[in-house]
């Protein structure tokens, strides 16, 4: 079956009319495309990414590289990549391909459903076989659970399908589409203690708000705090309220990091910022035979024309 037939035949099994559809996306690979009263949203069927995210009267919140490879095989620069079953290289094996091995694989898109409050659920999933085992001899299935309305809920389930225990990582590598990186600010980490992968892994206390003035790699410890994104120049602020996630990511790669990206426009560096739900290092995860984790992100969005650093919103605003 072809690509083209394919997409036909999910709009078959999973179409919503006028709602949710199956379409071609960049490089022909097969894209959820939603749009609702609430919000409009694309989800790749490679590595179950999502891509787009726009609440009615917004604009979009999730950066993607004019630069992105679209093809087989290769990773979208943007968006919301899941990191699994390891974060960065593989430690013991610096030939594995970065972030793990199911952000490049094509997921089955298991169903699309309509909520009772409007929003739009996409289910997506994929599971061990013999090229993840080439990399990571373990058995598992994730399921990708996306909610589309006026908050972005993303749910990744793991379980162990074999009978073996096993550890992993994890990551919803979140890139947000921001005015001028060096003008937002991240709120909800002071005090967390963070190790700074540009400075040979050291350990450091982040004091105050996070701020970008150089390359920042930073692996936040022991922390599920909610996190505001303070974006004053699009006049906004990006919430991410995460559960059964013990760590956050934050990463820019600035100037000299975005040149040496083939998929990173040079100036692209100063119009995203990643802030991620995660579980890595100390907090990876361990599953028993049988056994399943679900980490969640909850993102949404608050506008007004006088977004300051000192800005507050009400969680239910």
């Amino acid at each position: 079956m072809d690509q083209l037939e394919d997409m036909v035949a999910l709009n078959r099994r999973c179409a919503i009319p006028g709602i949710a559809q199956v379409v071609a996306g960049n490089g022909g690979l097969p894209k959820v495309r939603v749009t609702t009263a609430a919000a409009t949203a694309e989800i790749y069927l490679h590595g179950a990414q999502v891509t787009a995210w726009k609440p009615a009267g917004a604009e979009e919140a999730i950066f993607v590289s004019e630069q992105s490879h679209w093809q087989d095989g290769k990773a979208i620069r943007g968006g919301v990549p899941i990191c699994f079953p390891w974060f960065r290289a593989k430690a013991d094996d610096p030939h594995a391909p970065s972030h793990g091995v199911v952000r490049t694989k094509q997921w089955r898109l298991d169903s699309i459903t309509s909520e009772t409050d409007g929003s739009v659920a996409v289910v997506c999933s994929t599971e061990s076989d013999t090229t993840t085992r080439r990399w990571w001899p373990h058995e598992f299935r994730l399921v990708h659970r996306i909610t589309v309305g006026r908050a972005l809920k993303m749910e990744l389930t793991a379980t162990n399908t074999g009978s073996a225990p096993l550890w992993f990582e994890e990551a919803l590598h979140t890139y947000f589409r921001v005015g001028q990186v060096e003008s937002v600010r991240i709120r909800g980490l002071d005090g967390v203690t963070y190790l700074d992968n540009t400075d040979a892994n050291r350990k450091k206390v982040q004091s105050g708000d996070v701020i970008f003035t150089s390359a920042t790699d930073n692996a936040y410890l022991k922390t599920q705090a909610l996190l505001e994104l303070v974006d004053p120049v699009l006049g906004r602020v990006i919430r991410t309220e995460k559960q059964r996630s013990a760590t956050t990511v934050v990463w820019n790669p600035w100037r000299q990091g975005a040149a040496s990206l083939a998929d990173l426009g040079d100036e692209e560096w100063r119009a995203m910022a990643c802030v991620e739900a995660s579980n890595i290092l100390e907090s990876a995860i361990f599953l028993g035979p049988g056994e399943e984790h679900t980490m969640c992100s909850i993102l949404s969005i608050a506008e007004g024309p006088d977004v300051s650093p000192n800005c507050r919103f009400p969680m239910d605003g």
